[in-house]
C-alpha cells in the first residue's frame, strides 16, 4: 500500500467503486440491448422501421422489416455478449458494440432528416436530441467494457 496520498493502492475502496461501477454500467448496456433487440423482434417492431434509411433497401436486398429483424437479432448477440463474455474478450466486444452504434447512427439522422415520427421522437428537436444521445453510447460501450484507464 502506498503511503503517498496522492496514489491510491489498487485495492482501495476507490478502485473497487471503480470496477463496481464499470460492471453495472456493463450489465446495464448488454440488458438494454437485449431489450432493444426484443423489441425490434416484437413490440416495438413499427417504430424501429421509421429508422431504417430508405438507402438502406436500396442498397440491400432486404425489405424494411428484414433489416429491423436483422439488427434486433445483432443487439440481442451484442447485449447477450457484453453480459457474457469472458474479460479477455470484453474489450474487443465493447469496440464491436461501438461500431454498431456508429453504423445505425445514419438510420438516426435519416430519421430527423425524412421526419419519421417513432418512440415519441414527432418533433425536429426531439430526434436531433437523440442524435446527441449515439456518441453517449459509444462511449458508455466502451467505458464499460475497459479493465483500465
Amino acid at each position: 500500500m502506498s503511503t503517498r496520498p496522492d496514489v491510491q493502492a489498487p485495492d482501495s475502496d476507490a478502485g473497487v467503486s471503480h470496477r463496481t461501477a464499470r460492471h453495472v454500467a456493463r450489465l446495464a448496456l448488454g440488458g438494454a440491448l437485449v431489450y432493444a433487440g426484443v423489441g425490434h423482434l416484437t413490440f416495438a417492431r413499427q417504430e424501429f422501421r421509421a429508422q431504417v434509411p430508405d438507402t438502406v433497401t436500396d442498397v440491400l436486398p432486404l425489405t424494411t422489416d428484414q433489416v429491423v429483424l436483422a439488427s434486433g437479432v445483432v443487439e440481442i448477440a451484442l447485449g447477450t455478449a457484453i453480459v457474457l463474455a469472458p474479460a479477455r474478450y470484453r474489450e474487443r466486444v465493447g469496440d464491436v458494440a461501438s461500431a454498431f452504434f456508429v453504423a445505425v447512427f445514419p438510420g438516426n439522422v435519416a430519421q430527423l432528416l425524412n421526419r419519421r415520427d417513432g418512440f415519441g421522437l414527432d418533433t425536429d428537436g426531439k430526434r436531433a436530441g437523440r442524435l446527441l444521445g449515439q456518441p453517449a453510447l459509444v462511449a458508455w460501450a466502451r467505458w464499460s467494457t475497459r479493465t483500465h484507464g
